[in-house]
């Protein structure tokens, strides 16, 4: 993808549109997964990442870490049964004071390959005026105008049970780099050790609008909640600049770590003010040529200006 200006939208323009398709502004929120809580958490490194990567969180020593759950909503009153995408936001707080970032989300690819067809996308989603829900047929004819986002736009997200029991996808592929130079790609996916466990049919009706949160509280009471960190290696072949296509099953993984959400964080408060980034990495990983990726950045700077503001 060129990376012009006349190619690529300013975020300002994502932002404005993602807040359209969210139905309006709503003061002091994120534009996306408006609705959502932080944990305490300490993640513990297996060691197989060890030779791969000097990245200081995937060696041996264990690391405390922040996480936030929410939906993908713009809106912070959207119910917590809707149809759509959860995510899992977790901070790595590293040795010497510094921090690094990894967001997954509850399907395996993103939506668009490049930022201009994520704009064209939430402007397809635009509520109509009359029904508050977007028309169908704008979003029909985007994906027939771009058929190769046509499965990455229909893929259904799960309605979990809970947070604990969802799978989470980091979506982009990284660049891990060892301490000779040697760099690989990879994908990650957070396994919770629950298993993945959906909402029954039929059970929306019974449960309170925020019912992930509150599960999770309950949850926690009983002990942490654990999430494998899985990593997927590519082969020369896969695509590390399209987010929408996913690699193979069968490429090798490994279990880089065990990550125990144990409780709330005393100040939701202050965490609710924090911007998560998926681009805050650390030595030892680099972004890949992923325009979406980089993309994401400028777009999150963007948003948390906006909330900064009370916007």
């Amino acid at each position: 993808m060129s990376t012009h200006s006349e190619d690529q939208p300013t975020a300002a323009h994502v932002v404005d549109s993602m807040e359209r398709m969210s139905g309006g502004v709503y003061p002091g929120y994120r534009r996306s997964g408006a609705r959502g809580a932080c944990y305490l958490a300490s993640f513990r490194p297996s060691g197989e990442a060890v030779g791969l990567t000097i990245a200081p969180h995937l060696q041996v020593r264990p690391v405390a870490g922040t996480v936030r759950f929410s939906n993908s909503e713009g809106s912070p009153h959207a119910r917590d049964d809707a149809p759509v995408a959860r995510g899992m936001a977790v901070r790595f707080h590293l040795p010497g004071g510094t921090d690094t970032d990894l967001i997954g989300i509850t399907v395996p690819r993103f939506v668009a390959s490049t930022p201009r067809e994520f704009l064209g996308l939430t402007e397809a989603l635009r509520p109509d005026a009359a029904t508050g829900k977007p028309d169908l047929s704008n979003v029909q004819t985007y994906a027939a105008a771009h058929p190769h986002l046509v499965e990455a736009i229909m893929q259904q997200p799960p309605v979990p049970a809970s947070y604990a029991t969802a799978a989470y996808w980091a979506i982009h592929a990284f660049i891990w780099v060892d301490a000779t130079g040697v760099r690989r790609a990879v994908r990650y996916r957070w396994e919770p050790e629950a298993g993945r466990v959906d909402l029954p049919a039929g059970d929306e009706s019974t449960r309170a609008e925020d019912y992930l949160t509150g599960e999770l509280r309950d949850r926690l009471k009983q002990g942490p909640v654990v999430f494998k960190l899985q990593v997927q290696l590519a082969e020369d072949a896969d695509p590390t600049d399209d987010p929408t296509v996913a690699w193979p099953e069968d490429r090798k993984e490994l279990t880089a770590g065990r990550l125990e959400v144990t409780a709330p964080v005393g100040d939701q408060s202050f965490w609710a003010e924090q911007r998560f980034d998926p681009t805050r990495v650390t030595a030892g990983i680099e972004l890949s040529d992923d325009p979406v990726l980089a993309f994401r950045a400028h777009a999150y700077s963007e948003s948390f200006a906006r909330r900064s503001r009370g916007e």
